[in-house]
């Protein structure tokens, strides 16, 4: 399959979104943020432990090169299991390990790709593990590929304006608002999120990457609640998208009042 920097991840709830892959030269500039930090960290702890060189020269160098090991690896696993995927570089730079389906990350792939990270570094500056990354389909180095896991970058997206996204656009759907009701019923606040999100993040995917996405998540909207063909028929899977998310955020205050009184107590 070709190389892409967009990788699209199904969801349990059967929702394709999309995530923006991390290239090689972000991630060597998060590595050497970190490197930097492990490097403070070590020099600080050698300065305490300074004291054993009056008691056995070897045994200081010996504990030293323990410290350099445990904060090179353990450095890696306690922020990325921890801080959901992020070391202090990969924050700095907005990067995130996550797991390649899209499932919650586990500790075994956090301590696989950090053991690895020694014979991606070889022989100097990560020169194999920046090798994997370039020819890679989705930007992984070896570690990434024995645990399953990819980086990505978490893309900073201001709180979207809904009516100005949805400025001027026809809404077919707004002349059933039984079936409105009955969606807004029946779709999650996670299933909501995620199709504003495509909407929004439109413009990143490339063109066949976006309409499979949209023909992915509206066949999933369909399914929810079937319109008639009169509301949907001439529109695309994008406009069809965009019209669930009006619907869904955007109600009509007649609407909210109905929803509102139909589950209101009788007195």
């Amino acid at each position: 399959m070709p190389r892409t920097n967009i990788l699209l991840i199904r969801t349990p709830e059967g929702i394709v979104f999309s995530q923006l892959l991390a290239g090689p030269m972000s991630r060597f500039l998060a590595w050497l943020i970190d490197f930097f930090f492990v490097i403070m960290l070590a020099s600080l702890i050698s300065a305490v432990l300074a004291l054993l060189h009056l008691i056995s020269f070897g045994l200081a160098e010996a504990v030293s090169l323990l410290i350099q090991f445990v904060l090179m690896i353990g450095y890696g696993i306690y922020f990325e299991w921890f801080r959901r995927g992020q070391t202090l570089g990969k924050r700095m730079m907005r990067l995130r390990v996550v797991d390649a389906q899209g499932l919650r990350l586990k500790f075994s792939q956090v301590v696989i790709r950090n053991l690895l990270r020694f014979v991606d570094m070889l022989p100097l500056f990560y020169l194999v593990g920046g090798i994997a990354c370039a020819v890679s389909r989705r930007a992984q180095r070896l570690g990434d590929l024995a645990a399953n896991t990819i980086v990505v970058r978490v893309p900073k997206v201001a709180e979207p304006n809904l009516d100005q996204l949805m400025a001027g656009k026809f809404n077919s759907l707004r002349s059933y608002p039984h079936l409105e009701a009955r969606l807004r019923q029946r779709v999650s606040a996670q299933e909501a999120a995620l199709a504003l999100q495509a909407l929004v993040r439109r413009e990143l995917l490339d063109p066949p990457a976006r309409v499979e996405l949209f023909s992915q998540v509206a066949d999933h909207f369909r399914a929810k609640v079937p319109f008639p063909p009169e509301a949907t028929d001439g529109i695309t899977d994008e406009q069809y998208v965009r019209n669930i998310v009006d619907s869904l955020y955007r109600p009509s205050r007649s609407q909210r009042a109905a929803e509102v009184s139909a589950v209101e107590p009788v007195a």
